[in-house]
């Protein structure tokens, strides 16, 4: 007998744009794990200053038009989503927590649930709140590596997890903005791990990969090995910086430093011919050219700046040796042509661009990278919602664990 189909939604509301998809998992005569596009929606966002809201109606509506797409084209209507997070706010750290059992016995289910609550009492600065808690491993008697330390034998038992906070504040408001918008948030997950989750596979994670997440006004990063994630972080520069660089150098408006980085842009300036020459979008209405190898040596410059901050961050953390499947490059900014060979020259490792994948139906016109942190965020409501029974015959928590 054919288990009950799952719907649900994801909701990426970014600073430049806000997209819904609705996605259902299973079908009546297909497998039962088989992750069907059903609906999509995007438009231009409002409300925003750089990653904060401003407008809370004007993201309200945002959100509204983006679900009404995606429920048109899917002819289904959501009450629930998962909601994307990022922004400066956002940061990691890692935690641990540790357990006497006495004697040596099997270790419960009880034991690792007291020792995942020890790795998360942090003490967390005012405004701040713990966003979602990634378990690493678990150490019975001083031996590392284990998953799942259920049924083990050992007299003490340490969880180790990577603790993500955010800020409280801009938490409320974005939840709070979807909410009015008539949509309940199951659960609020940082964009590039909802990036990584639709983009990347789990034979890679075990290897070692980053994921970057470019957008507009911030860009997430996450760094996993042996299946966990090891580090999550944000970084100050994104892809509005590559636009105003221009801006300010030509003395443009900045909408037009974007145009010219999209249309006429790249991240390496070498081999650009030195006689190509870029007419520039003036608010007169003036004849104004500019070389093109002058463009894109602005932006191979902040191009290498973001990943020499990618590095310091990875080399910080220990990991910058550790990432054989190498970096994943996902968001709007990873669309400048000859990102991905910068970030290799300076990273020393394989650097592609990250596509939604494992979706059933994805439209053709939705394979950019842009679309990946949607995507991931409809995969995770999708497992959220089919698993439900199992967190909470498992207290939620551990449920989610496991």
């Amino acid at each position: 007998m054919s288990k009950k189909e799952v719907f649900a939604a994801g909701l990426d509301v970014g600073s430049a744009h806000t997209r819904c998809v609705i996605a259902r998992l299973g079908s009546d005569d297909g497998p039962d794990d088989r992750f069907h596009c059903l609906g999509y929606g995007s438009v231009r966002s409002e409300g925003w200053l750089k990653s904060r809201i401003t407008d809370h109606q004007a993201v309200t509506e945002c959100v509204s038009a983006a679900v009404r797409e995606a429920e048109a084209l899917s002819g289904t209507q959501v009450e629930t989503a998962v909601a994307g997070i990022g922004g400066l706010s956002v940061r990691g750290a890692n935690s641990r927590g540790r357990l006497e059992l006495g004697r040596p016995r099997e270790v419960t289910h009880k034991d690792v649930r007291i020792a995942m609550q020890q790795a998360m009492r942090i003490q967390l600065q005012e405004d701040r709140m713990i966003l979602q808690v990634l378990p690493q491993d678990f150490v019975v008697d001083d031996h590392p590596g284990f998953q799942d330390p259920r049924q083990m034998v050992g007299s003490t038992l340490e969880a180790n997890a990577h603790i993500v906070t955010a800020s409280a504040q801009e938490h409320n408001a974005l939840v709070g903005a979807i909410n009015r918008a008539h949509i309940a948030v199951d659960e609020t997950v940082h964009e590039a791990i909802a990036a990584a989750y639709a983009s990347i596979l789990e034979e890679d994670r075990r290897e070692g990969v980053v994921l970057l997440d470019i957008g507009q006004h911030s860009t997430e990063l996450v760094c996993y090995y042996g299946e966990s994630a090891q580090l999550v972080s944000s970084l100050p520069i994104c892809g509005d910086h590559f636009s105003r660089d221009l801006a300010h150098y030509f003395r443009i408006p900045v909408e037009a430093g974007a145009v010219v980085k999209e249309q006429f842009g790249s991240a390496i300036a070498d081999g650009t011919p030195e006689r190509s020459f870029v007419e520039l979008p003036t608010p007169d209405g003036t004849d104004k050219e500019a070389s093109r190898r002058l463009i894109n040596g602005i932006l191979e410059s902040r191009a290498r700046e973001l990943f020499d901050l990618v590095g310091v961050e990875l080399k910080r953390f220990g990991m910058h040796r550790a990432i054989a499947s190498g970096v994943v490059l996902s968001g709007g900014g990873a669309l400048l042509h000859s990102l991905a060979d910068v970030a290799e020259n300076i990273l020393e490792c394989p650097v592609r661009t990250g596509l939604v994948q494992g979706v059933l139906g994805w439209p053709e016109e939705l394979s950019d990278p842009s679309w990946t942190t949607v995507a991931g965020l409809a995969m995770y409501s999708a497992r959220l919602h089919s698993h439900a029974h199992v967190a909470r015959q498992s207290k939620g928590l551990l449920g989610r664990l496991f």
